[in-house]
């Protein structure tokens, strides 16, 4: 058998390594549009950082490990269109500048998307960056230690544009951080804790200015000065759009069912509406767990990586099927770690559906614990259903590392678990560790007081 396997991010890698695992027999062609295979964008802070000191190694295979594994690697390799009827591909070779056409008996595609621009004058201007692929890496890195580079404009407040400013605030450039949305991360947590990650992003040099649109880019000599929203107008010598991504699908859509969106239709085994055409990642989307399936964009490497694995299978004649999921995420901001899953208030209304919320601030460990012992506060949010006390979500923010809680409560919303089976669950306490009743035991248990359920 014949495995043709596109893109070569997360879920691209997943259904090749699935592939050796189940049937490492099969031949296996491998290719990515750009220069370097498996790049990680999730790791792109850490390399601009300087905690990952070479671009290089942001990445999770090399072609010369996977070809000693028997898979035939292209990187400057195209695939341009898909005869599905013949079971074929259009390659283009850049490197070489040829075209050639290649069968196949299983495809899996693995298409990602692009990072979304704003049209608006002059996001054509010299100094307009994105935060997403190697080669952006590379050119982001050599800004943060650019002296002529002092006001950093950021455009787009959810995870990337996030890590965008914090990197740029620590290498001592003045940041401002513009969003549409009324708050920053207003899709990831609930206002109590927006209000907290944002003040310690302002003690850090990080100006938040959420609540506006992008007009226009101002520049002089073809370079970036001024960013214009419909409030205010901010200094810019760097400017990075975060905005979001669009589905890279517009040369499947005379082949595949697309939605309104652009996302590639597939069913819960991965499948397209082609026979033997596979399709994972972020043209995808996933079926979530806390409404029961219901269809919605979430892009995250869990979740190519999860789909990557079914596709994998399913090519290989194995049935699978690609489970529900709660849309879990965690990111560090300066001393603070948060993490949420699943529904929160603030998006609630998308689903039409009725949540209740309770919220427990309380410490990491017993109250005898110092604080200089690592006794941090934390805050955690639970989100159910007020009238079968379902668990729908929950957010958690602390200076200590809270997040593996939320993991907890992914496993609670999968297995349909209710406010019940959590205020009483068995959780360790060591007080070094950890407190008599976890922070999802007191959450919990709260709720039921609240509810007149205890």
């Amino acid at each position: 058998m014949k495995v043709i396997v596109v893109g070569s991010s997360h879920g691209g890698y997943e259904a090749v390594r699935e592939i050796l695992a189940d049937q490492p027999e099969t031949e296996i062609q491998w290719y990515e549009k750009g220069d370097f295979l498996s790049f990680l964008s999730c790791g792109m802070q850490l390399y601009l950082e300087g905690v990952v000191k070479n671009v290089n190694d942001v990445s999770y295979a090399t072609p010369e490990d996977m070809r000693a594994q028997g898979v035939a690697v292209f990187t400057e390799t195209e695939i341009t269109a898909v005869d599905a009827a013949n079971h074929s591909v259009q390659v283009v070779d850049h490197a070489h500048h040829t075209q050639r056409t290649e069968s196949y008996d299983k495809l899996i595609l693995s298409p990602g998307a692009i990072p979304a621009t704003l049209p608006v004058p002059g996001n054509d201007l010299a100094n307009v960056y994105q935060m997403r692929g190697r080669d952006w890496a590379i050119k982001l890195k050599a800004k943060t230690v650019d002296p002529d580079v002092q006001n950093v404009v950021v455009i787009g407040a959810g995870y990337i544009g996030i890590e965008a400013a914090e990197v740029f605030a620590k290498a001592g450039k003045h940041v401002t951080i513009v969003d549409m949305l009324p708050r920053l991360l207003a899709k990831y947590l609930d206002e109590e804790l927006t209000t907290i990650v944002t003040a310690e992003m302002e003690q850090h040099d990080i100006k938040a200015a959420p609540g506006q649109a992008i007009k226009r880019f101002d520049g002089q000599d073809g370079h970036v000065t001024e960013v214009v929203t419909d409030q205010a107008t901010y200094p810019a010598d760097l400017v990075i759009v975060a905005t979001g991504i669009k589905a890279n699908t517009q040369w499947l859509a005379e082949t595949l069912d697309l939605d309104d969106h652009g996302m590639i239709v597939v069913d819960d085994h991965q499948q397209t509406s082609a026979a033997d055409v596979y399709a994972v990642g972020d043209a995808t989307l996933v079926r979530f767990a806390p409404t029961d399936g219901t269809k919605t964009p979430i892009a995250l490497a869990t979740n190519a990586r999860r789909q990557g694995r079914i596709a994998g299978k399913n090519a290989c004649g194995i049935p699978a099927t690609t489970p529900l999921v709660s849309g879990s995420s965690a990111l560090p901001v300066f001393d603070y770690k948060f993490a949420s899953t699943g529904i929160k208030e603030g998006t609630a209304g998308q689903f039409g559906i009725e949540t209740k919320s309770t919220l427990v601030t309380d410490t990491f460990r017993p109250a005898f614990v110092p604080a200089a012992n690592g006794n941090a506060k934390v805050w955690f949010k639970l989100t159910y259903d007020p009238q079968t006390t379902r668990i729908l979500g929950a957010q958690v923010l602390s200076t200590a590392d809270m997040t593996q809680n939320i993991n907890t409560i992914s496993l609670a919303i999968q297995a349909k678990l209710t406010l019940a089976d959590l205020a009483y669950a068995d959780f360790f306490f060591q007080p070094g560790l950890d407190r008599p009743w976890n922070i999802i035991n007191l959450a919990a248990q709260k709720a039921l007081r609240q509810l007149d359920k205890a």
